[in-house]
């Protein structure tokens, strides 16, 4: 098992790292926490194998914490800012992750950190099962709908369409409901009309994501709830 520790001071942040860590067998978090100064504590405390690190922190950022540290464990950066990277990587880190941070391009930094560590297990043959799907009522038959299927979800008055990477279904309901039946961890509402799947999102700015080549606005009383969302990108 390798031993990982989250360090982030965005709780979404964090709960969408465990929600990859979970479906991965080989991966193991010993303690999540949100600042440098705790993560000093807790490595004082646990052998840690791998360090999810946020860079922008109160009190310590996460790049001066790296620097601190006399011999770190591994250290995959997870970060909103771009500007960063030649330094992080002059820090000999496995990778660096640019919020928001999607389940095909973490497998990969975990496959590099397998390399650098020499560990012959790939993290994509060795998928968790857990429930991902729900169902959805239309003309009185339950659909199953996976949800790594789901690109959007988009509001429709008393009706919703999910778009899905092969169909579009229409369902009398609202999306406000269909919100609470999806993980947070994988959807993001970011505008009254529109649900997204966080590891879906190709690009963003202040005013809209994109799926591919789709582009979704963000509203603006959503956009100060986006952790990733900086105005300084």
């Amino acid at each position: 098992m390798i031993r990982c520790l989250l360090v982030d001071d965005e709780s979404p942040a964090i709960d969408l790292l465990k929600n990859h860590i979970a479906k991965l067998n080989n991966l193991e978090i010993i303690a999540s926490c949100y600042s440098a100064v705790e993560a000093f504590d807790i490595l004082k405390k646990e052998n840690i194998d791998l360090l999810f690190l946020d860079i922008e922190m109160p009190i310590l950022k996460g790049l001066d914490f790296l620097k601190a540290l006399q011999h770190p464990p591994k250290v995959i950066i997870t970060t909103a800012y771009r500007e960063y990277a030649i330094e992080g990587y002059d820090l000999d880190i496995i990778d660096y992750l640019l919020k928001p941070i999607s389940f095909d391009r973490f497998v990969k930094a975990i496959d590099r950190y397998y390399e650098r560590a020499k560990i012959k297990v790939s993290p994509t043959k060795t998928l968790k099962k857990t429930d991902d799907f729900f169902y959805v009522n239309i003309n009185k038959k339950h659909i199953k709908i996976i949800f790594d299927d789901i690109l959007y979800i988009e509001s429709l008055k008393d009706y919703v369409k999910i778009h899905t990477t092969n169909q579009k279904l229409v369902v009398k309901n609202n999306i406000g409901k269909i919100e609470n039946q999806l993980p947070s961890t994988l959807f993001l509402r970011i505008h009254r009309s529109y649900m997204v799947a966080v590891d879906k999102i190709t690009a963003f700015t202040q005013k809209d994501v994109e799926i591919g080549t789709i582009e979704i606005p963000i509203g603006s009383s959503y956009a100060n709830k986006i952790p990733w969302l900086r105005t300084d990108i």
